[in-house]
């Protein structure tokens, strides 16, 4: 069975021409080019998950460069993550890099290594910020909410003489804690 190729190009805006990028990915014998003009922060981009689709076991994905792949570090590891899942070789044409070389597995590894310190990094800063407020008598969560301040809230919107905004005002509960006690 032999391997197909897949072009992806993309650019961030409108105005931008994907020329450059098709000339190197039609050098590279692409079956197929596909093609995107968006920027690479939106997470839902229309013909690179159409890419995903079509790929199948053994298939190879020609990029002319990482950024035009991924919108993040962690972004790019997810999509290296799913074409090895899937079977799929990436091939990135500026770092020179392919996934189906010992040196292309290896800087995966290195990539993934890192994406999961950033993680562990994140979660660290998170628990030490959170015990720095505990320390400082700062209690995460909702704040604290006076009952009898809702007991009204309530028997006013029941009366149905005031508006939620009216009732919002003269009790200072928000809207979304008044919905939140008129569903018990």
């Amino acid at each position: 069975m032999s391997s197909y190729v897949y072009g992806y190009a993309r650019v961030s805006t409108r105005q931008q021409e994907l020329a450059r990028q098709l000339d190197l990915l039609e050098k590279h014998n692409c079956n197929e080019i596909l093609t995107e003009k968006m920027t690479g922060t939106k997470a839902n981009r229309p013909e690179l998950n159409r890419l995903k689709d079509k790929l199948r076991p053994g298939d190879i994905v020609v990029v002319e460069s990482f950024s035009r792949l991924g919108r993040s570090t962690k972004d790019l590891i997810d999509l290296v993550n799913y074409f090895e899942e899937h079977d799929v070789k990436l091939i990135s044409l500026k770092e020179n890099f392919d996934t189906s070389t010992p040196q292309g597995r290896l800087m995966m590894t290195v990539f993934q290594a890192f994406s999961q310190f950033e993680r562990d990094l994140i979660v660290e800063r998170t628990k030490e910020g959170l015990k720095s407020a505990r320390a400082r008598g700062r209690q995460g969560g909702r704040p604290k909410v006076n009952s009898r301040e809702i007991t009204k809230a309530i028997n006013l919107y029941h009366t149905e003489q005031y508006s939620v905004k009216e009732i919002v005002e003269m009790t200072g509960i928000s809207r979304a804690t008044l919905y939140r006690y008129l569903q018990k």
